[in-house]
């Protein structure tokens, strides 16, 4: 088995990682959403455990004016779930 050294590749691999993870745990908590009943189990899944928000943010430039934001991140359990099980999958083929 070959030696898993730090590589150049690892911080780009870990953020996609991170990434894919998320997004299949936004997509596991939009069906929970919709298709859970009403409860308990719907509330501890779904609910946004830490939600930061940023903006908005207006950038005028002579030629260009733009606003971003507001930007937030809803960090829910099964959030978290996706990114474990990305993680798994992942390790599992690299």
């Amino acid at each position: 088995m070959a030696a898993r050294g730090p590589s150049k590749r690892r911080p780009v691999f870990h953020l996609m990682v991170l990434a894919v993870g998320f997004v299949v745990g936004g997509l596991m908590t939009q069906l929970a959403r919709l298709f859970l009943p009403p409860g308990a189990v719907k509330e501890f899944l779904t609910a946004g455990a830490v939600a930061p928000s940023v903006g908005p943010l207006s950038i005028d430039l002579v030629i260009l004016h733009f606003t971003l934001g507001p930007v937030a991140l809803d960090v829910s359990l099964l959030s978290l779930v996706g990114v474990l099980i990305a993680y798994l999958i992942a390790r599992s083929l690299f």
